[in-house]
């Protein structure tokens, strides 16, 4: 008997129950350290701001001097100093205003700020034309980041902003996951690349464009084998290069069940195939297993084998294989959030398996469906900014509320 297919959800399980231990640490500078991803929490050695300071231009006062001032009866007090931002200003005597500029810190006797265009100049004196509350316009000491506080913890993908704040209390250098190294390469003597005359029966090679690009977006070093014979032999010889030195091997084709498709049993010659086909849609023939690199026991590279079909290719590995790396990068990770939104389409023929439809959202604010759902239209891919969670045999109606995956989530 045929055993069942796992289900998305097993076989996404079963696969990061696979992703450990992380790879090991290296320290970059932090202006480097875009896209890695944290080794250890970052605490802040000094609060932020360091003292109290202005987030206005304007003139810095003692609150209760300003008690009785009105329009009726405007309250003149003399500018007693001028305080830039990096400098440090002397303490505000009573009855005194300090003229002051953003970023700047608050002198000692002063507790408020009023702002430039409330205040008119008359020589030396500045006249107020009402009152201010203490603490208007003064960012407090610590506001932002407090001294001994974790400000990015382990397991951050760190952006730009990550790696400015991590500037921000002073860190010159970041302890990083070192960079994933990955093996690819790509089985069918159909293959063409690019550039090449396309022969009678053969096809570019848009899989390795794609793959290539996916994995550099993920911070991992590529190992780009290129396009691997139709045999089995070949396809040993490949898979015993690419375990040597590399953490992870992805390969797109081979993985079905047809007379050419070697890569399955080439990998359980080099290794073991611990999972194969998930009920998905497209996707079915996803592989996961491993490759040995020598003769130690457990020394062996992770493989993980996608469908040929360049749309089968492309879901699968923004679906397992971009999980399966984040948690090899030890990275917190949950993956996008799924928006509930509504279908402007009608899908009243569903597959008996989960599928993830091309679709796009609209200026009303619903998705639209690619027209060709098939795994081969690359096109669909451009074309859509999201892919349509569909649990199995679950028809669709215009108007119904869907879960929605954006792209922009799985992209990186």
């Amino acid at each position: 008997m045929k055993p069942a297919l796992l289900s998305f959800d097993e076989a996404l399980a079963a696969l990061l129950g696979h992703a450990h231990p992380p790879v090991g640490v290296e320290v970059l500078d932090t202006a480097a350290a875009d896209g890695r991803v944290l080794a250890e929490d970052i605490r802040s050695a000094l609060d932020v701001p360091p003292r109290d300071n202005t987030s206005m231009d304007g003139y810095a006062v003692r609150a209760a001097d300003l008690a009785g001032a009105s329009a009726e009866r405007p309250l003149r007090l003399p500018v007693s100093q001028r305080i830039a931002a990096g400098h440090v200003g002397e303490p505000l005597l009573a009855g005194t205003v300090a003229r002051i500029f953003t970023g700047a810190l608050i002198p000692d006797g002063a507790d408020a700020v009023v702002m430039q265009e409330a205040v008119r100049v008359d020589g030396d004196v500045a006249v107020f034309s009402g009152p201010v509350a203490a603490g208007e316009w003064v960012r407090r000491r610590g506001e932002d980041i407090a001294a001994g506080s974790v400000i990015l913890p382990a397991g951050t993908l760190l952006d730009p902003q990550a790696c400015g704040l991590a500037a921000s209390v002073g860190c010159a250098r970041l302890p990083v996951r070192r960079r994933l190294r990955v093996a690819c390469f790509f089985t069918g003597d159909e293959l063409a690349m690019p550039g090449e005359p396309l022969r009678p029966g053969a096809i570019y090679n848009s899989n390795r464009f794609v793959l290539n690009a996916l994995l550099r977006r993920l911070g991992c070093e590529v190992n780009d084998l290129g396009i691997v014979p139709d045999s089995l032999e070949a396809t040993r010889r490949a898979l015993r290069e690419a375990a040597a030195g590399n953490d992870l091997i992805v390969t797109s084709g081979g993985v079905s069940v047809g007379d050419e498709d070697h890569v399955r049993p080439a990998v359980q010659a080099e290794g073991s195939i611990t999972m194969w086909q998930v009920a998905i849609k497209p996707g079915k023939p996803l592989a996961y297993g491993t490759v040995r690199r020598g003769s130690q026991e457990g020394d062996a590279a992770h493989f993980i084998g996608l469908p040929g079909n360049p749309v089968s290719s492309f879901v699968t590995f923004l679906l397992f294989v971009r999980p399966f790396i984040r948690r090899l990068q030890a990275a917190v990770d949950t993956g996008p959030a799924a928006w509930p939104l509504r279908a402007d389409f009608d899908w009243p023929r569903p597959d008996k398996r989960r599928e993830f439809l091309r679709v796009r959202l609209n200026e009303q604010g619903g998705l639209d469906l690619f027209p060709n759902q098939s795994s081969g239209v690359l096109t669909s891919t451009v074309w859509a900014d999201g892919l349509l969670d569909n649990p199995p045999n679950q028809p669709i109606a215009r108007g119904d509320v869907v879960r929605f995956l954006p792209l922009a989530g799985l992209l990186g």
